[in-house]
């Protein structure tokens, strides 16, 4: 964790240039883009997404479907990446561990009362443990929004590094994923505190949303995440991953948000151990956008999987 000396006080007040993110963020999808980086762009977009079945009607049957799917997004299409990760609830982890074998593809589990984070502290970390325990490489946690609108900054801060604990490696070892629903923040002053409160509280990845709250991720703000990742790598050397989760199911928009990526945080981002769409949906339409590029000729979304 980073030492206490070289946490801000997050009580002091943030400002952020609500037009001037929104007019930068807009200007990144009018970048004009060849085909051969669109190609190259759509197989990276592929590699970054986390596949998602979060449904209280979740069973083995359609997790292990859509192990399999990862596993073979198109098989009429020889050398498409692999999908980053699965991302399931804790009870499903070991269903998708054993489904996705030794295919490098990685278990992300939610946790902590996912959507909503109404649950106690040692009810969050014992989720956590379980999923962990199970076999998830990563974790996806929400923070209490309730907490943090009430300014108990601290609360939340405490909260993420007791979830990171659980984390560990007496536990197995996991990345974790911290969830601020922006949609619930409101502000880009909001996001940008929930982002800063996050990494200094030991979050692997920043993530904007659950997917069950509208809106989910824009592009304004991932940016201001994006900035906030800059800014704490630049303080303290620590590069931080992002995952913009919820809304983004169009080829075109992951070129964006890709574009985006690149110009603010440069190369060494440009991975899925460093970013992530959370984002079923993308796929297919990836896949349509390749099958186009190859043939000419779209084909239906169905035409690959029904989700």
């Amino acid at each position: 964790m980073i030492a206490t000396r070289m946490i801000p006080d997050f009580s002091a007040p943030v400002h952020i240039d609500q037009v001037g993110v929104e007019e930068r963020a807009s200007r990144f999808t009018k970048r004009s883009i060849k085909n051969e980086s669109k190609l190259n762009g759509l197989m990276l977009a592929l590699n970054m997404i986390d596949l998602t079945t979060l449904e209280g009607k979740d069973t083995d049957g359609k997790v292990k479907q859509l192990c399999y799917k990862a596993q073979h997004l198109h098989d009429a299409y020889p050398g498409l990446p692999t999908v980053a990760a699965i991302c399931v609830y804790p009870s499903m982890v070991k269903t998708a561990k054993a489904a996705l074998g030794n295919s490098g593809i990685k278990v992300a589990s939610v946790a902590t009362a996912f959507p909503s984070g109404q649950a106690p502290r040692d009810v969050k970390i014992r989720d956590t443990k379980y999923a962990v325990q199970n076999g998830a490489d990563e974790i996806d946690m929400v923070i209490s929004r309730g907490k943090f609108l009430q300014g108990e900054y601290n609360f939340v801060f405490d909260e993420i590094a007791a979830i990171k604990e659980a984390c560990g490696p007496a536990n197995g070892g996991a990345r974790l994923k911290v969830i601020l629903e922006t949609g619930e923040l409101v502000t880009y002053d909001k996001v940008r505190k929930a982002s800063d409160i996050a990494m200094y509280a030991g979050a692997d990845f920043i993530k904007t949303s659950t997917g069950k709250i509208s809106p989910a991720a824009t592009m304004p703000v991932t940016l201001v995440m994006l900035e906030a990742i800059r800014d704490f790598y630049y303080k303290t050397g620590k590069k931080i991953a992002m995952k913009p989760a919820g809304g983004i199911s169009k080829a075109k928009a992951a070129l964006h948000y890709l574009v985006m990526l690149n110009e603010v945080l440069g190369e060494e981002w440009m991975n899925n151990e460093w970013f992530r769409f959370g984002a079923s949906s993308l796929a297919n339409d990836i896949l349509m956008q390749l099958m186009k590029q190859r043939t000419g000729v779209y084909q239906a979304a169905n035409y690959f999987s029904i989700d």
